[in-house]
C-alpha cells in the first residue's frame, strides 16, 4: 500500500502545484497562451466531470460530484490496501491522487481548473489538467495489468 500512497501523494501535489503555477504565474490574468500550432495553455473552468458533462448543476453538482469522487477514492484505497501487484498499486495511486486534486479544486475554487488545450486547426480536444492525465494513465495501467493477467492465466491452461 505504501507505494500506491506515495504515488497518490506525488500526483496530488504535482497536480495542485501545476494548476497554481499556470493559473497564478504563467497565465497571470491572460486567458490563453498560444504555444504552437497544436497546443495552447488556456484558462478553462469545469464544474462538471470529463468533457464538462453535468456542468449545469450548480452547488449541488459540486457537492454531488465531490462526494461521488470521495466514495470512489475510498474504494480505491481499500483495493490498494489489498493489492499485491506493484503496477496496480501505482495505477491506483495515480487515480487517487488525480481524483483528490480535482476534488480540492471543486471544493476550494468551485470548479476544476483545466489548462492543457490540444487542437488540430479549429478542432479542440476538451481542455484538461495533470489530475485528468494521472487518472487516465492509472486507468490505462489497470487495463494493461488485466490483459497481462488474462494472458498469463491463458498460457497456464
Amino acid at each position: 500500500m505504501r507505494l500506491g500512497l506515495l504515488v497518490a501523494l506525488f500526483s496530488f501535489v504535482f497536480d495542485q502545484i501545476s494548476k497554481y503555477w499556470v493559473r497564478e504565474d504563467l497565465l497571470g490574468g491572460h486567458g490563453m497562451i498560444m504555444v504552437n500550432d497544436y497546443f495552447n495553455i488556456v484558462t478553462a473552468w469545469n464544474t462538471g466531470v470529463s468533457f464538462s458533462m453535468f456542468n449545469n448543476f450548480g452547488i449541488w453538482g459540486i457537492i454531488g460530484l465531490s462526494l461521488l469522487a470521495l466514495a470512489i477514492v475510498g474504494y480505491l484505497l481499500w483495493w490498494m490496501k489489498h493489492e499485491t501487484s506493484p503496477l496496480l498499486q501505482i495505477a491506483l495511486g495515480l487515480i487517487v491522487g488525480g481524483a483528490l486534486g480535482n476534488v480540492v479544486d471543486r471544493v476550494v475554487l468551485g470548479a476544476v481548473f483545466d489548462f492543457l488545450d490540444f487542437h488540430i486547426g479549429g478542432s479542440h480536444w476538451p481542455a484538461f489538467n495533470a489530475a485528468d492525465s494521472f487518472i487516465c494513465i492509472g486507468a490505462g495501467l489497470i487495463i494493461v495489468e488485466s490483459i497481462m493477467t488474462r494472458l498469463k492465466v491463458k498460457e497456464a491452461n
